[in-house]
């Protein structure tokens, strides 16, 4: 009998070839088996197309990218910055900067940051000694651009990370003008948590013949217990305590509207015995790197923020967002609580809701295509609701006010990776 051999298919991170530094890199970050995201895109991205990938914010986007950019890199090519990423705050530029690193850990590529905020002449520096990938900002990018000191004519692909989010930022005209820097032979990447019109006009524009990945579902994540608090305004700050003072509530987000009430907030909390911190668009770079590495290694517990905060930043464990002010558009809900329930774990989302908000409620529910949970809070007297938020409110049986001694998780525990 003659012995026959069965050759089994590679796993994991495996089966798209990667280089194997890559993939020492992905073990020693953790990583064990790509997401849904990543699935649909690295094949693509390594074969060169153009690709547009859409999905909820904390579904792997940055190494669903960074992934085949990387492995790319690696069989060499001409000198100089030969990936351009653009993010919209300097804080998710950062974030993708340290996952890039994390996984080429075992490469000799360099990966360099550059956004406004901070010394322009150490960026110069830095890219003088060819970097192989560039993540910034549009508007500090351009900057160096337009001053000669970043040059992108070995630029061979464009990631726009969070493209949705640029446009809300107003970059879109920088963008259009970065791009003729580039050189019209290229891959380009776009990654979104949404498509509003203004994107999509952009990426069929910039995309030719682009593999696409839709993911996107518009209600929250299955990992995030959501739930609307009815409440006066007055007693708004009162019920963030009762929050807060809850045996699950380890570490929260709190957002905020106006950078001023972020910092007045901070600052009551901190007095009241929390370890709270600010993040908002008034403080300097330094003190905006040195708020989110206290939260993140858990110098602080709670960390209040306005929409700075919400798109893209990854802070591990997170147990509670809590919206003190409604977001100021439906998409954004989605953002905001995005920031529990991240990489399969779970968490708890709350959004103080008063008698001026039902204008929002109703745009979100129809946005997500569901009624969103009320409950109500022992002691918190709500604004009574308005005969058509009553009616957004039914269907399904979800829609009743709960009477509860404060807005209770679902009893699952935070950190916790789900089963299967």
């Amino acid at each position: 009998m003659s012995n026959s051999s069965v050759s089994v298919a590679p796993t994991g991170f495996a089966r798209f070839g990667l280089n194997d530094a890559l993939l020492r890199g992905i073990r020693a970050a953790g990583f064990e088996n790509p997401r849904p995201i990543q699935v649909e895109t690295i094949p693509a991205c390594l074969d060169g197309r153009n690709v547009l990938g859409l999905a909820q914010t904390g579904t792997g986007k940055t190494a669903a990218f960074a992934l085949p950019l990387l492995h790319r890199l690696l069989k060499g090519g001409a000198k100089g910055p030969r990936a351009l990423i653009l993010a919209p705050t300097r804080e998710l530029a950062t974030q993708i900067a340290a996952e890039m690193q994390a996984l080429a850990r075992f490469t000799r590529l360099k990966v360099v940051t550059i956004y406004g905020g901070t010394s322009m002449r150490r960026q110069a520096d830095e890219l003088r000694r060819n970097p192989a990938v560039v993540v910034g900002c549009p508007g500090r990018v351009l900057d160096l651009l337009q001053q000669r000191v970043l040059r992108l004519g070995a630029v061979e692909t464009l990631v726009l990370d969070e493209a949705d989010h640029m446009f809300d930022m107003g970059f879109l005209p920088d963008i259009r003008k970065i791009l003729k820097g580039l050189p019209t032979s290229r891959q380009n990447l776009l990654f979104s948590a949404t498509m509003p019109k203004e994107i999509r006009h952009l990426a069929n524009d910039l995309l030719t013949d682009p593999h696409v990945a839709e993911l996107i579902d518009r209600a929250p994540a299955s990992t995030i217990d959501h739930a609307l608090v009815l409440v006066a305004e007055t007693r708004k700050r009162a019920l963030l305590e009762h929050v807060l003072t809850g045996g699950d509530c380890d570490s929260a987000i709190v957002f905020t509207r106006t950078k001023y009430r972020a910092k007045r907030l901070a600052e009551q909390l901190t007095r009241a015995g929390h370890r709270a911190v600010g993040l908002q668009g008034n403080m300097s770079q330094g003190q905006r790197d040195r708020a989110m590495s206290g939260f993140r290694t858990r110098r602080y517990d709670i960390l209040v923020a306005t929409d700075i905060a919400a798109r893209g930043i990854d802070v591990s464990n997170v147990a509670y967002v809590i919206n003190f002010d409604v977001p100021s558009t439906p998409e954004a809900y989605t953002h905001r609580i995005g920031r529990t329930g991240r990489a399969e774990r779970e968490g708890v989302a709350c959004t103080f809701v008063t008698g001026r908000d039902h204008g929002w409620l109703r745009a979100t529910e129809r946005m997500i295509g569901t009624p969103i949970p009320r409950r109500q809070v022992e002691g918190f007297e709500a604004e009574p609701e308005k005969p058509e938020a009553r009616k957004a409110s039914r269907g399904k049986g979800r829609g009743g006010p709960q009477r509860q001694s404060r807005p209770q998780s679902n009893g699952r525990g935070r950190g916790r990776r789900r089963s299967g």
